[in-house]
C-alpha cells in the first residue's frame, strides 16, 4: 500500500475562484498523487489548471468542515504561485501536475512537488484528529457501504474521542457525525 498524506488541497477555478476539498495525496515514487472522484470540483479545476496547493493541518475542524459543506475557512496567497493556502497550514507544498491518467471513476494527476515551506511547529498527534479524519473520510463515502460498517466504524472511532479529545477535536468529531447520522436517517435499517 502506498503511503497517503492526508491534507487540504486547494484548486483554482477558471474564474480565478479558490476551491478547498480535504484529500489524501498519494506518494508514488518522485509524484504525489491527486485523484479526485468523478464528478468534482477539484477535477475540474485540475483539469483546467494543473497546479494545487496542500496545506497540512493540526485542526481537524477545517477537514469535517469542509466535508460538511463549510468552505470558507481563511486562506493566504502563496509567493508566485496562483493556488493559495489555508491560514491555519503548518506547512505547505505546491504541486504542478506533470501527467493525468483518465479513468472513468477517479482519475489520477501525478503532481511534482515545487516547493514545501514550513509556517508553524507540529507539536504532536492526537488519536482524536486521527479519529475525525477517518471519520470524515468515512462521510464521504456513505453512499458506498453497508450501514453496519459504518456503524461499526463510528463505534470504534468514538473510543479515541471519548479518551483523547480536546475542545476542536470535540467540536469537529460532532460536525462530521451529525451528517453521518442524518444520512442514516434516510436509509434502511
Amino acid at each position: 500500500m502506498p503511503m497517503i498524506r492526508e491534507c487540504v488541497v486547494t484548486t483554482v477555478g477558471p474564474n480565478g475562484q479558490p476551491h478547498l476539498a480535504p484529500l489524501g495525496l498519494i506518494e508514488e515514487g518522485a509524484f504525489w498523487v491527486i485523484a479526485p472522484f468523478r464528478p468534482s470540483t477539484t477535477l475540474t479545476n485540475l483539469e483546467a489548471a494543473p497546479f494545487a496547493t496542500a496545506s497540512f493541518i493540526d485542526d481537524v475542524r477545517i477537514i469535517a468542515g469542509c466535508v460538511c459543506g463549510k468552505g470558507d475557512w481563511p486562506l493566504e496567497s502563496v509567493p508566485d504561485w496562483s493556488a493559495p493556502r489555508l491560514s491555519a497550514a503548518l506547512s505547505h507544498a505546491e504541486l504542478e501536475v506533470a501527467r493525468n491518467e483518465a479513468d472513468p471513476r477517479r482519475p489520477r494527476f501525478f503532481c511534482r512537488v515545487r516547493k514545501i515551506v514550513c509556517h508553524k511547529p507540529f507539536l504532536g498527534f492526537n488519536r482524536a484528529q486521527a479519529a475525525v479524519v477517518e471519520a470524515a473520510i468515512l462521510a464521504t463515502r456513505l453512499g458506498m457501504l453497508p450501514r453496519e460498517k459504518i456503524d461499526t466504524e463510528l463505534a470504534y472511532l468514538r473510543i479515541a474521542v471519548d479518551k483523547t479529545a480536546g475542545a476542536a477535536e470535540r467540536e469537529a468529531w460532532e460536525l462530521v457525525t451529525a451528517k453521518i447520522e442524518a444520512y442514516l436517517q434516510t436509509q434502511p435499517k
